[in-house]
């Protein structure tokens, strides 16, 4: 009997097909170990898309910085810091911070003022939920929600799991009021836990003196300066909190700051599987952002805190970054928008996807500066957004003299100034593509990598538009590279994004009857 090979290879490709298919789907219920929690689909497609989303630091620490000398550095960390006298409390350089020192100075001694003290004094009166969701919304933002805890274990909503919340002190729920905004202009809503870190942050306090047993649910049970092993107490706290916001504003996404790595696996795990298993339920993706070594990387979205690598990962990942102070500060000085778009086309060409911090004032509004630097990055979206939502990695991410001399997290330290020579690329599929061009550009645009001697680009261009521009584009191919002519008029004030249109590339078929080739 002949044996027809076609049908038999055809038959095997089919069954390990329903395999591969069956491992794919999601299965019914994640477990509380790695094993299962790596078949989380850890990037949902609709993050892969958005590359933009903001989130704001707010809270009773925003007051603790008015009256600060704009020239001289305070920490974030203000909590932590303002007990560090350097003699109750060590520092490296024996002498009080200058959190302590203006502390001190505008509040009284941290033993009689401390940081519950500066929570009574939270002041939310500006704050309007509605301001904040149209602001981001114009601001091309796809995503967005509050630093729900920070360090200092306060709530910014009306939490059960904790009297230390923003409905106790401010008559406020910023969460609840802020995902019914942001959902209403079709973002997604996320929302940040620092709150691990709470161990190490107040332990100061408690070293400093002042603190009364009734409070420990605020400053966590007392334990020494370098202890890195919370209590058990500390872990139930921990989880509550986190369990009670999952249930109760179910977010699209939350991202966590740093030190959650030195907590148990055990923690870890059954986070992620509640959250994952609260997705399936509501039947929506989630997604999970972190630091360090928190996760393993096959179950969320890596972040590098105002960083970024130096070239594309094949994992799609975050930057957090702010444009100045993470919290309020008088007389703050801010990135320009011109700065902020450059950080985020140089981030999406490498795969990833920017969280950009507003810090509000003390009272909730947010201030100008912030929010002209928003409407500036909407403009320039509404124009250029083509070239950044929903796009990929294309062949090579850049080319140009300006690159990061490192990757990872503070890289922003280094002063970068793209230049018109520095081009950052992003696909849309695989007939259109865009060349972005760092700042305006002059005469003309030589784009290197598309040169004919070189291998990048092996399909015939059709088109070449600027976009935002009914001006007819002029272009060459050669050995020098695509060049471009320069329009008349530019439509934005910033990067430039030509979209490049293709013909596709093809092959011919292999050519003749299929078992012919089965030996």
């Amino acid at each position: 009997m002949k044996i027809n090979h076609f049908r038999i290879i055809a038959f095997i490709l089919l069954a390990m097909n329903t395999v591969g298919f069956a491992k794919a789907q999601k299965p019914k219920k994640f477990k509380k170990n790695w094993a299962s929690l790596e078949k989380i689909d850890q990037v949902p497609e609709w993050f892969q898309d958005a590359k933009f989303g903001i989130y704001a630091h707010w809270g009773p620490v925003s007051n603790a910085f008015e009256g600060t000398d704009p020239k001289k550095f305070y920490a974030g960390w203000h909590g932590m810091k303002m007990y560090e006298d350097g003699k109750k409390v060590p520092t490296k350089n024996g002498k009080p911070t200058t959190n302590f020192v203006h502390h001190s100075e505008h509040f009284g001694d941290p033993a009689e003022f401390g940081y519950k003290q500066l929570i009574e004094k939270f002041d939310p009166s500006g704050f309007d939920a509605k301001e904040w969701a149209d602001l981001f919304a114009l601001s091309g933002a796809k995503f967005a929600g509050p630093v729900a805890m920070h360090h200092d274990n306060f709530a910014m909503w009306d939490a059960k799991s904790t009297r230390w919340n923003s409905m106790n002190y401010g008559g406020i729920d910023p969460s609840a009021e802020l995902k019914k905004e942001i959902e209403a202009k079709g973002m997604k809503f996320m929302a940040s836990f620092h709150h691990a870190f709470t161990w190490q942050y107040f332990a100061p306090a408690h070293k400093y003196g002042g603190v009364s047993p009734e409070d420990y649910d605020l400053y966590t049970n007392p334990h020494a300066l370098d202890s890195e092993t919370p209590d058990a107490s500390f872990y139930k706290e921990w989880w509550v909190k986190l369990k009670e916001y999952i249930d109760v504003y179910q977010p699209d996404l939350i991202w966590f700051d740093w030190w959650l790595e030195n907590m148990t696996d055990e923690s870890r795990q059954e986070f992620l599987a509640y959250y994952h298993n609260k997705g399936l339920e509501w039947k929506k993706e989630v997604a999970v952002c972190y630091k360090e070594s928190t996760f393993p990387a096959s179950t969320a979205i890596k972040d590098y805190e105002r960083g970024r690598p130096n070239q594309p990962v094949d994992q799609m990942w975050l930057t957090d970054t702010s444009p100045g102070a993470w919290f309020y500060r008088p007389g703050a000085i801010f990135k320009t928008p011109n700065e902020l778009v450059d950080i985020l086309v140089d981030i999406v060409s490498k795969n990833g996807c920017m969280l950009l911090n507003v810090p509000p004032n003390p009272d909730g509004t947010i201030p100008e500066v912030m929010a002209n630097l928003l409407t500036e990055m909407g403009k320039w979206l509404e124009v250029n957004g083509d070239a950044i939502y929903g796009t990929r990695v294309w062949t090579v991410f850049g080319e140009g003299p300006t690159r990061l001399p490192e990757g990872g997290h503070k890289v922003e330290k280094h002063k970068i100034i793209y230049q018109n020579t520095d081009i950052r690329f992003t696909k849309k599929s695989d007939k259109e593509f865009y060349a972005i061009v760092m700042d305006k550009p002059e005469d003309e645009t030589v784009i290197k990598s598309l040169s004919t001697q070189i291998g990048v680009l092996n399909s015939k261009i059709e088109k070449i538009e600027l976009l935002g521009s009914n001006e007819e584009i002029s272009w060459e191919r050669n050995e020098k590279g695509l060049v471009i002519k320069a329009p008349k008029i530019l439509p934005s004030n910033y990067a430039h994004a030509y979209k490049i249109t293709l013909e596709g590339y093809t092959e011919n078929a292999i050519g003749g009857d299929t078992e012919a080739h089965i030996e």
